[in-house]
C-alpha cells in the first residue's frame, strides 16, 4: 500500500461525520436533506439517512462490499450488496448490485482513479458480471 492510500485512509477515518453531512446539505439544497452518515472503509461499509426535499420521512441506505476495480484496460466500480428501507428503492438498487460498471476512461483522472483502486482494492476477485 502506497504512502497516498494510508494517508487518505487516515483522513477519511478522521473526517467527522457532522462535517461530511454539512457539506452534502450545502451541495443538496433544496433537493435533500443528509440526517445521518457513517462510512466505515475498512469493512467497507456505507449507511446513510436522507430527506427528500418536501418529505416528512427519512429514507435509510446501506451499501456494504463495494470496490474499485482495474481489469488492465479499464477501471469498474462494484457493490455487492445495497438495501433501503423503501421497497421501490431496493427494487433500483437490485438492478445495479453485482455488477462491475464501467468508469469512463479520463486520461488526465488516471493517477486518481489508481490511487482509488488502491484504496478500495477488492478482497476477493469480484469480476461477477460485467457490463
Amino acid at each position: 500500500m502506497s504512502i497516498k492510500s494510508t494517508l487518505l485512509k487516515i483522513i477519511i477515518k478522521l473526517t467527522p461525520d457532522l462535517l461530511i453531512i454539512w457539506g452534502a446539505n450545502i451541495i443538496l439544497k433544496g433537493i435533500a436533506e443528509l440526517t445521518a452518515f457513517n462510512f466505515d472503509l475498512e469493512a467497507r461499509k456505507v449507511y446513510v439517512q436522507t430527506r427528500l426535499y418536501g418529505e416528512k420521512e427519512t429514507i435509510e441506505i446501506y451499501l456494504e462490499d463495494f470496490a474499485v476495480l482495474n481489469d488492465g484496460e479499464s477501471y469498474r466500480f462494484i457493490i455487492h450488496q445495497a438495501t433501503s428501507d423503501r421497497p421501490w428503492l431496493n427494487n433500483i438498487l437490485s438492478r445495479i448490485t453485482g455488477k462491475a460498471w464501467k468508469i469512463p476512461a479520463i486520461p488526465h483522472l488516471n493517477a486518481q482513479l489508481e490511487l482509488l483502486t488502491e484504496l478500495l482494492q477488492a478482497k476477493v476477485p469480484a469480476l461477477e458480471k460485467i457490463d
